[in-house]
């Protein structure tokens, strides 16, 4: 079963990387995978789609817990949510097949954000159900170039109340910089 997290972290350098190399060390193939920033200063969200059981997703949780830039981690899976995926197509369209794929285009509720001689570059946002019935409809014309970002996804409603972790004790390197500190 697909699992969805939203992960609030720190915005720093090298938090991606920690993340996803839990999910790595602990074996589990991320699915989706997006990140930015939110409505707080320095706090990013990641939205992470990964394959496993319930067991496995509370280990997940409790395992992201444990990294230092996480502040929070809600799995919105069974929550009433909305999931969207964007995908940018370039189809091979020239003479009546152009006229068709704007038809499709229109069809899907897309819109082209590119038209060169032999191109067109479609842009469509939807569930990943959507999308991947357009990209099959489009096919038949010839996909030169696609690419998606993935799940990006939010609970409906009030969200509840942000879970806050413990301060945590200072490394012992810090109390024994504080300790050499200290004039006697």
């Amino acid at each position: 079963m697909l699992h969805t997290f939203a992960i609030y972290v720190d915005n720093k350098p090298g938090v991606l990387n920690r993340v996803s190399s839990l999910f790595r060390r602990r074996a589990f193939n991320i699915e989706s995978l997006t990140v930015g920033h939110t409505e707080t200063a320095g706090v990013s969200r990641m939205t992470v789609v990964v394959d496993t059981d319930d067991y496995g997703a509370r280990r997940l949780e409790a395992h992201l817990y444990k990294l230092v830039p996480v502040q929070r981690v809600d799995n919105i899976t069974t929550a009433p949510s909305i999931a969207r995926d964007l995908a940018l197509i370039k189809v091979a369209a020239t003479g009546d097949a152009r006229t068709h794929v704007m038809q499709l285009v229109d069809v899907y509720r897309a819109r082209i954000v590119d038209v060169s001689p032999e191109s067109l570059v479609i842009e469509t946002t939807g569930t990943e159900d959507k999308v991947d019935s357009l990209l099959e409809v489009l096919r038949s014309y010839g996909v030169i170039e696609m690419v998606r970002t993935g799940r990006v996804a939010m609970a409906r409603g009030a969200l509840p109340a942000p879970r806050r972790r413990a301060p945590r004790p200072a490394a012992a390197d810090d109390v024994r910089a504080d300790i050499s500190n200290c004039s006697v």
